[in-house]
């Protein structure tokens, strides 16, 4: 038995089957508070928040991730391969890079470029490509449609460095056509890929990284709902 975990302390079945995975753990206690019923809280481990309850009449999870990929790794790990989950749909911030990305834009990523080395661990003899799977990408981009919220669906990056010393990075990337930056959703899906578990990284456009443009605090939290309410909804057809 390898639970609990050195960082997760749930017990058997005090889990659901599907976890929701903002980067914010008080973002996982918001979702929690607003949006599900008969809520316990499963995980308080270096405060990494973690609840599960039901939402409509279905047993969901929400937990936090940390930021960047060493962070969203060991989480996710656990959760798939000692908690026996089988299916994790992140939801963060990013920032936007393809010109037609605005603030407050919802973008689905179907492939995550990285920066990162984290492949390097597999041994594998080429390059590795992260991708989402499809039955959750489908029901995401479903689900928007019904709640008549507009998506873009397309490739993401995510990053190691925040704080990237080489200034011309992020206008390579915009060459090859990746919508948005983020920092986790790579591992998540390399992680999903190895256990053979389904992943998907829905995101919120916070702001753009050529026009300088950047949500308030406020307009976060008003729009960072429509997100999490697509990934419920795919959350509840599991």
């Amino acid at each position: 038995m390898n639970i609990p975990t050195p960082h997760i302390e749930a017990k058997v079945d005090e889990i659901a089957k599907t976890v929701l995975m903002p980067g914010d753990p008080l973002r996982a206690k918001f979702i929690a508070e607003n949006y599900l019923e008969d809520v316990k809280c499963f995980n308080q481990v270096r405060n990494m928040l973690g609840f599960t309850g039901t939402y409509k009449g279905k047993r969901v999870s929400v937990m936090g991730s940390g930021m960047g990929m060493p962070s969203i790794g060991i989480y996710s790990y656990e959760l798939f391969n000692f908690y026996d989950v089988d299916n994790i749909i992140r939801i963060g911030s990013a920032g936007g890079m393809a010109d037609d990305i605005k603030l407050r834009d919802i973008v689905i990523g179907m492939g995550a470029s990285t920066n990162s080395n984290y492949a390097v661990q597999y041994q594998l003899p080429g390059t590795f490509a992260p991708i989402a799977d499809f039955g959750l990408l489908r029901k995401a981009v479903e689900a928007a449609e019904r709640l008549n919220i507009k998506t873009v669906v397309g490739n993401v990056l995510s990053s190691d460095p925040f704080y990237n010393d080489n200034d011309e990075t992020n206008a390579l990337w915009k060459k090859m056509n990746v919508l948005c930056v983020e920092m986790e959703a790579a591992a998540l899906y390399m992680n999903a890929a190895r256990a053979g578990k389904k992943a998907l990284g829905i995101f919120t456009i916070s702001d753009h990284v050529f026009t300088g443009e950047a949500l308030s605090s406020e307009d976060r939290q008003n729009t960072f709902r429509d997100m999490m309410e697509i990934a419920l909804e795919v959350a509840y057809e599991q």
